[in-house]
This record gives C-alpha cells, sequence and structure tokens, in this order.
C-alpha cells in the first residue's frame, strides 16, 4: 500500500478539522443561517462522535505517524478547544446580550483559561503523556469537555435559559466552561472506555457506547430526552470515574511507573 495507507487516517482528521472549523465559522456569523449557535455546537457533536475514527484507521491499516498524531492533535485543538469555547461566547453575546456586556471580563478570563488549557493539555500529551497511562487519561480529555460545553449550550438554548436576563443560571455555562478548562490539565484520573477482565462490565460498558452513539446521532432531533441522557451519562462517567481515580491514585501512579 505505501504511502497510501496514511490517506484514510487522514482524511477522518481532516473531516474533524474542517468541521471544527465550520464550527467557529457558524457560530460567529461568518456563514448566515436561522440559529447559529445551534449550528455550531451541531459542527461540535459531530467532531466528538467521528473523533475515534482516525485512530482506528490508522490502526486498521497499520498507519500510524507521527505527523497524523500531531495533526489529530490540531484538529482536537480547533474542534474541542476553539469551537466550544466561541460557541459559548457567542450565546452570550447574541442570546444574552445585556448579561454579556455587564460580565466580558468574566467571559474573556473563561475564554482564554479554556483554550489555553486545550492547547497545553494536547501539547503536553503530545511530548510526553501519550503512552504514560495505558488504562486512565490524566486530566479529562479535551473530546469530552468540548462535548459537555456544546451539549450544555443546546439543552439551556432549548430550555429558554438566555431570555432570562436576570437569572443567575445564567454564571453556569460560563462557569462550567472555566471548570472544564482546568480539569484537562488537573493531575486527576480518569479510566478509559477500553476492553477489561470483567466480561460483564465489558459488554455494559460497550452497550453504554453504542447507546450514546445513537443518542449522539439523533442529537440533531433536538429531543429533550435525548439532551438530558447525553449529559446525564457524560456527567456521570466523570464523576464516577474521577472519583475512582482519585481513590485509586497511587496504585495508578506506581503501575504507571512498573510498566515504564
Amino acid at each position: 500500500m505505501g504511502k497510501t495507507r496514511f490517506i484514510l487516517p487522514n482524511l477522518f482528521t481532516s473531516l474533524n478539522f474542517l468541521l471544527g472549523v465550520f464550527s467557529i465559522c457558524w457560530t460567529t456569523g461568518a456563514f448566515a443561517t436561522a440559529d447559529p449557535i445551534l449550528m455550531g455546537a451541531y459542527f461540535i457533536i459531530l467532531c466528538v462522535l467521528l473523533d475515534k475514527l482516525d485512530g482506528f484507521a490508522a490502526r486498521l491499516v497499520n498507519a500510524s505517524s507521527e505527523f497524523g498524531a500531531q495533526f489529530d492533535s490540531l484538529a482536537d485543538l480547533i474542534a474541542f478547544g476553539l469551537a466550544p469555547a466561541f460557541c459559548i461566547l457567542f450565546a452570550y453575546k447574541n442570546l444574552a446580550p445585556t448579561f454579556f456586556e455587564a460580565n466580558i471580563p468574566l467571559m474573556v478570563i473563561a475564554f482564554s483559561v479554556y483554550v489555553l488549557c486545550a492547547a497545553m493539555r494536547l501539547a503536553k500529551y503530545n511530548a510526553c503523556d501519550s503512552d504514560s497511562y495505558h488504562h486512565h487519561f490524566s486530566g479529562v480529555p479535551t473530546t469530552f469537555v468540548g462535548a459537555i460545553n456544546s451539549i450544555l449550550i443546546v439543552f439551556l438554548k432549548n430550555v429558554g435559559l438566555f431570555q432570562n436576563a436576570d437569572s443567575s443560571a445564567l454564571y453556569l455555562p460560563v462557569a462550567v466552561l472555566f471548570v472544564t478548562g482546568l480539569l484537562m490539565v488537573a493531575p486527576l484520573f480518569l479510566p478509559k472506555l477500553q476492553p477489561r477482565k470483567n466480561k460483564a462490565f465489558n459488554i455494559f460498558q460497550a452497550v453504554l457506547i453504542v447507546i450514546t452513539y445513537v443518542c449522539g446521532f439523533m442529537f440533531i432531533t433536538e429531543k429533550m430526552i435525548i439532551l438530558e441522557f447525553l449529559l446525564v451519562l457524560i456527567a456521570c462517567y466523570l464523576i464516577i470515574g474521577l472519583t475512582v481515580g482519585l481513590i485509586q491514585r497511587k496504585n495508578i501512579i506506581e503501575e504507571a511507573k512498573a510498566e515504564n
């Protein structure tokens, strides 16, 4: 196959990169649509669902490369770093302008922290952490935080949060953006979704992954039950996973040292 085997995984990475760029373009109003914030969020969700395809394709045709790894991280920075931050920023700017103007310093801080943490996490991963922990993530992956922020913004828009300019709940999206930014670089461990020794757990895990993908592709129907399920599913995974990571922190570090 020669160098042609690298085409397929890089095509998937290119697709994710472009979807992230399209999200920013629609969100910021570069392309006029009836609901630019929703369109921007939908592009991010598509990026989340397609994120693992480039790695899967690379392993399938034995086409892993340093270029592919760097390109994938750049695509992740656009799709899960910049795009969700712009989506939330412009949701405030377009849907709650009074609140936005009164809290510009807060917006700038949250936006900056999130984007910088995404960039630092991806740079750190490429530089030294890609193989440090075989069974756990160090910090929350950009894919997960991108999913959380994009789904949350659609959910809150659909329930009319941005129409209530006096609601203290308006601080929720910017607070989540700030916190999820920090979680990307926090010294916390999150179990990876991968085969384990327990067969029953593997079946349960596989079923959840399938359900998540089905719900993700149904996301564009804007059915509230789908949005709520995805939010609860991701939140439960993060809360339970990070708690387990804290409890097993010492063992995880020792295991990584022994393996490396």
